[in-house]
């Protein structure tokens, strides 16, 4: 008959008794919380009819941010004053920025329709670039065009595929397609 081998011999290893095992006990250091007393333990299980009304603390609504103003409101008190800090930061000193329901400038778009538009310009004007908002949203659709010294004869899409509109994004999305155009800062 074959002699019993142990695990040691067979070169198997011993199972490890390091690993953690959960159990149901409750330990010195977490009590079971159904069986303290709540009144002298404050992690103690205490079920929803016992609680007092007072102890819910009402939600804090959140405030709305400037993306939720009113169209034109957002755009007086809030884009054009930080466009023009934006452009001047990259030294642009003359700007003069508008706001305003115009036609399309666009050569060879005669359009009847009028859109909300911010029409920026420096040099003497000689530098012009527009921001069209057909749907008076700065979540909806969005064109821009620039020009140098005449009517412009592109309009282009402008920020066609973010989710979310916010203020930076309409600033730096609209510098950073000036910066493109050579028209800002060394360039």
């Amino acid at each position: 008959m074959a002699e019993e081998t142990n695990q040691n011999q067979a070169g198997e290893a011993a199972p490890s008794r390091n690993k953690p095992v959960a159990s149901n006990l409750p330990t010195a250091n977490t009590p079971d919380p159904k069986t303290a007393n709540p009144a002298v333990n404050p992690n103690a299980a205490v079920s929803a009819e016992d609680k007092p009304a007072a102890a819910k603390a009402p939600k804090k609504e959140k405030a709305p941010s400037v993306e939720d103003k009113p169209f034109e409101e957002f755009m007086q008190q809030d884009y054009l004053p930080a466009l023009q800090q934006a452009i001047a930061q990259q030294g642009v000193s003359d700007l003069q920025l508008a706001f305003g329901k115009q036609k399309y400038p666009i050569v060879g778009f005669d359009s009847a329709e009028e859109c909300w538009q911010v029409i920026g310009s420096w040099q003497s004007g000689q530098r012009q670039f527009n921001v069209y908002f057909p749907e008076a949203d700065i979540q909806g659709k969005k064109g821009f065009s620039c020009n140098e010294g005449k009517k412009p004869s592109t309009l282009e899409s402008f920020l066609i595929d973010e989710r979310k509109i916010t203020l930076d994004l309409l600033v730096s999305r609209l510098v950073y397609r000036l910066n493109g155009q050579k028209w800002l800062g060394r360039n």
